[in-house]
């Protein structure tokens, strides 16, 4: 395990959003797929325009080419949808998550104001989206996407939610997100996933409505076709491969510091970091990745060797407030305080898609039944970005309402600025008003 300190430490952790890597295995599947040597883009590109052709047929085609199943209805009847079921300990587990979620946006500012006073009236109107789409991965049933998505979305006002996911082999949805779709009060569930659910969300097909926006996360061709299609819709990010820093000091318990990186390096792709002031506590930590490892299953275990060996970056700090200075430069999707006075940290968090406090706040249980969304920005964006939020599904219109007082005394220097831009007509415009009365 190398571990990184001083400068090394900080530009390992100095990024920028790039593309992201494409694994040679991918681009050989593609070359094997179309008969010739394609960039994701590229065929991302021809299922779109395949998709706005074609519409259902080129989703049905598609489908039956990636996934390995041709369904003929797009749609989940409603008869599916009522009969799906799971153990009833999974379904109370659904529950407690859709409430837990919705409890915590019910709280979160989200309406608009107006206020009326001498000069006139100012203010922002706050209306719902009306259509959107949630977008489920299908390599695991990945409930709490929907959950973490759909619910945000719901609090927000957003009449009608929509949910595509990729279908078994079998043609079917698992029932578990079929339940969750039902307990959340969505009746739209549609069997098709990848770019060409993405093109049929934005462009709309003969049985599957256009939305104003797409949300949820996915595979590289999920978010190149969202880059894609933006403007013809909305969408709330690009969400690349999940990411955890664990900002650990001499106080912090190994077996938990590496639990928490394994939960996170078990997905594809996955970046683990840990920053620790303790270098005996690096030495524990090493010894518990290997010994957790071994005890995961296949393929579980796989994917989480794999991070670790290939993009996990160790760091030792000299400080806690050294190690807080890394974190925010690095911008993590996840930020862990396993420190022996973690709130006292919160204040100087600048950027961090969510932060989990002290051994009882584990970002695995984030996933699932804390509260907030899990999905949230990755790649270094929680610069500038956001988790998924009821702000998300929401349009702010502004409201201007000046009277004529007001106009006759901002109304010069609003003619003035406009004519140093050179925009004549706009000085005019004011200019014609202000003479009146």
């Amino acid at each position: 395990m190398q571990v990184l300190e001083g400068p090394a430490a900080r530009a390992a952790l100095t990024r920028s959003f790039n593309e992201i890597p494409v694994p040679g295995s991918v681009l050989a599947r593609i070359e094997t797929m179309f008969g010739e040597a394609l960039t994701p883009q590229q065929v991302v590109e021809r299922i779109l325009a395949d998709v706005r052709a074609r519409g259902d047929d080129a989703l049905r085609d598609w489908t039956e080419r990636l996934d390995g199943s041709r369904p003929e209805a797009l749609a989940v009847s409603d008869a599916e949808l009522a009969a799906a079921t799971v153990e009833p300990e999974l379904h109370d587990a659904i529950r407690l998550a859709i409430a837990r979620v919705r409890a915590f946006y019910m709280q979160q500012p989200a309406h608009g104001f107006l206020n009326h006073g001498p000069d006139g009236a100012l203010g922002q109107l706050v209306r719902p989206l009306g259509r959107v789409g949630v977008y489920v991965p299908g390599l695991a049933p990945l409930i709490s996407t929907l959950i973490h998505t759909a619910v945000p979305a719901g609090v927000a006002g957003v009449p009608d939610i929509v949910v595509a996911t990729p279908p078994g082999k079998g043609g079917q949805i698992n029932p578990a997100i079929l339940v969750a779709a039902r307990e959340l009060g969505i009746t739209e569930v549609y069997r098709v996933g990848g770019a060409q659910a993405i093109g049929a969300l934005a462009y709309g097909t003969p049985s599957i409505g256009a939305v104003d926006k797409i949300a949820g996360p996915g595979n590289l061709f999920v978010v190149i076709a969202k880059r894609l299609v933006y403007g013809q819709t909305g969408i709330e990010s690009l969400p690349g491969p999940t990411e955890t820093l664990v900002l650990a000091d001499d106080s912090a318990d190994a077996r938990h510091v590496a639990a928490d990186l394994l939960a996170q390096a078990e997905h594809l792709g996955a970046e683990p970091v840990l920053v620790s002031t303790s270098r005996e506590l690096l030495i524990q930590v090493q010894a518990e990745l290997s010994g957790q490892l071994e005890a995961l299953p296949e393929p579980n275990r796989g994917w989480a060797r794999d991070s670790v060996a290939s993009r996990m970056k160790v760091v030792l700090a000299a400080t806690v407030d050294e190690g807080l200075e890394l974190s925010n430069l690095y911008a993590p999707e996840h930020l862990c305080l396993l420190t022996r006075d973690p709130w006292s940290l919160l204040g100087r968090v600048q950027r961090a898609g969510g932060v989990f406090i002290g051994e009882y706040s584990m970002e695995a249980l984030g996933d699932y039944v804390a509260g907030p969304s899990h999905v949230m920005p990755t790649g270094g964006t929680a610069r500038f970005a956001s988790p998924v939020n009821v702000r998300d599904f929401q349009n702010i219109i502004s409201v201007v309402g000046v009277n004529q007082a007001t106009l006759r005394r901002i109304g010069p220097a609003g003619a003035t600025l406009a004519r140093a831009e050179g925009l004549e007509a706009h000085a005019r415009a004011i200019e014609s008003r202000l003479g009146e009365g």
